[in-house]
């Protein structure tokens, strides 16, 4: 199994380094010509979405990466790959790849300053949350499914193979999340 990880921005490496504990490999995806390789899944880590939105255009890899995730790439967004994925974030007339029918609130949690860690149930086990100027998601339709709330808001859901969190698990020494995903992708083969 093969992930590509985008690493424009954000803890890409610590992403890797939980995947390859997990014994998956995985690569970065820095240009449009890294989409030419072959994978199985897609992580889009944290960082400022507004930036890697940007680059993202610049590189000209948005409507690669959202046509490949409408095809059925599975893909896991953490924190800013959340917005990313959004259909809808709050104050913006824009959205990136669209692909999820969630609607998002930028920094949700506050600023820097309002970063926190958390623990809470995803998928009923009880796991560290970190929040580093996180979103959450504001409304889901009703082919998502919530995975986890804090504090009365949405911090995980999934849509088909679709996994999103408003928290960082790379940062952890939790692999619950992660082991999810790389079921979503056995699942979808």
């Amino acid at each position: 199994m093969t992930i590509g990880v985008l690493a424009l921005q954000g803890a890409f490496e610590e992403h890797m380094r939980m995947l390859h504990r997990l014994g998956a490999d995985a690569f970065e995806i820095r240009k449009r010509g890294d989409l030419d390789r072959a994978f199985d899944g897609l992580i889009l880590p944290g960082g400022e979405s507004t930036v890697i939105g940007s680059l993202l255009r610049e590189l000209q890899m948005m409507e690669s990466l959202s046509e490949a995730v409408k095809n059925g790439l599975p893909v896991l967004g953490t924190c800013a790959g959340l917005i990313l994925l959004a259909k809808e974030i709050e104050a913006s007339e824009e959205s990136y790849l669209g692909t999820m029918d969630i609607s998002v609130v930028r920094n949700g949690y506050g600023r820097q300053l309002g970063s926190s860690e958390k623990r809470a149930l995803f998928l009923g086990k009880e796991i560290e949350m970190r929040f580093i100027r996180a979103p959450y998601i504001k409304e889901a339709a009703a082919t998502v499914s919530i995975l986890a709330t804090v504090d009365h808001k949405i911090v995980a859901a999934q849509q088909g193979n679709q996994l999103v969190t408003a928290f960082h698990p790379e940062l952890t020494d939790d692999f619950t999340v992660h082991r999810h995903f790389l079921d979503i992708i056995r699942k979808s083969r």
